[in-house]
Order: C-alpha cells, then structure tokens, then sequence
C-alpha cells in the first residue's frame, strides 16, 4: 500500500497531525518503539481507574477555539490543578500565593506577604556582597528569601535532581511564580481538563 505520510511516533503531534492529514483525504503510515498510541500522554486502564503512565496529563489553554478541537478528539475530565507541598507533615499551597504566605508567616495582606519577602530576599542579597548568585541555591533566596526556599524548593529539587542546590547552576530559577490573591489554581488559563487517552497500536 502506498502512504502519503510515514509519521514516526503516535505522540501528541504525530497522533494530531495524522488525525487532520486524514481528514484531508490522506493515507498515514504511523509507527512508534511503543506498542500503544499517545506517547507520554497515554493512561493505562487498571481496575477500572485511568492511570497516567508518565505523569500528569494536564492541558491547559486560555484559546477556546483550541480547547473545543482537542475536545473533538478525546474526552477531558474537567481538573484544576491546585497541588500542596507537604514539608514534614506541614502543609502548604503551591504556586506561592496568599494561603501559602499566611501558612508561612500568619500574615493576611499581599503588602504584608511582600514585606516579609522583600525582608529575607534582602538578607540573601547582603550575603552575596555585590556578585551575582552563583548556584541554585544564591539564587533562589535571592528571589523568595530563606523560609520558602527550605521548605518548598530546597528538597524537592534535589530530589529532581539527584544534586545539591549548591551544585546546581543559578540560570535553571531565574523565575519563581509568586501570587499575591488567594488562589490555588496552579494556572490562569481560563480551560483546564485533564486527558484521557488509551490505544493500541495494530
């Protein structure tokens, strides 16, 4: 048979773009090393329960337009994502916001939250006597000061990492999302779901 397409990989784009070649009145050849479509994005089916083999597939997008065409092609529970740190039997809110702050420092005003921050940030800066910060570490306090660091970057990221904070480079934290509302929404898009994808490959 003659294809007009080979499409190595059954991933979100391989999947995709097959999926519209098709209905273009195309013919696909799609192969994948996995014996199932979805790449990363696919959920095993264990006692009745989807379970993301490689994590969390959470979409999200603030285009409707886009939101209603993957919606055309697979069903989506609607999820918001709001997860919670636990820092030895301490829970905290993440991203970093309001109910995050007032967990921390007992503070209840964004300008009290900022004070606080804005405190710790300038202890890590006179620290550094002028140089720039030279690992993740110098650079994070720099960025939320000494208490959300250690209780909410430190460990977790040497646990991604397999490294030390210190032995890390600065560049991989230059950004730290802190929120100032009071709001567990992990993202500001206006649609969020979760995906539901299984498949095997004939």
């Amino acid at each position: 048979m003659k294809y007009d397409y080979l499409i190595v990989g059954s991933g979100l784009f391989g999947a995709t773009f097959a999926y519209k070649a098709k209905q273009a009145g195309k013919k696909c050849l799609v192969i994948d090393k996995r014996p199932h479509l979805g790449g990363n994005v696919y959920c095993d089916q264990i006692e009745g329960i989807n379970v993301h083999k490689y994590g969390a597939h959470i979409f999200h997008t603030a285009n409707k337009e886009v939101w209603d065409f993957v919606n055309s092609l697979v069903p989506f529970n609607r999820y918001t994502n709001c997860p919670v740190a636990n820092f030895h039997g301490e829970l905290y809110n993440l991203p970093f916001n309001m109910n995050t702050f007032s967990q921390l420092w007992g503070v209840r005003t964004p300008n009290e939250a900022k004070a606080k921050i804005d405190e710790q940030r300038a202890e890590a800066l006179a620290a550094l006597n002028g140089r720039e910060p030279q690992n993740l570490e110098e650079q994070a306090l720099c960025l939320v000061g000494k208490d959300i660091f250690y209780k909410l970057i430190k460990e977790y990221t040497e646990k991604q990492w397999g490294r030390d904070c210190k032995e890390l480079p600065a560049f991989i934290i230059r950004r730290l999302p802190v929120r100032f509302v009071f709001d567990n929404n992990y993202f500001n898009d206006t649609y969020q779901g979760i995906l539901l994808l299984a498949g095997t490959i004939s």
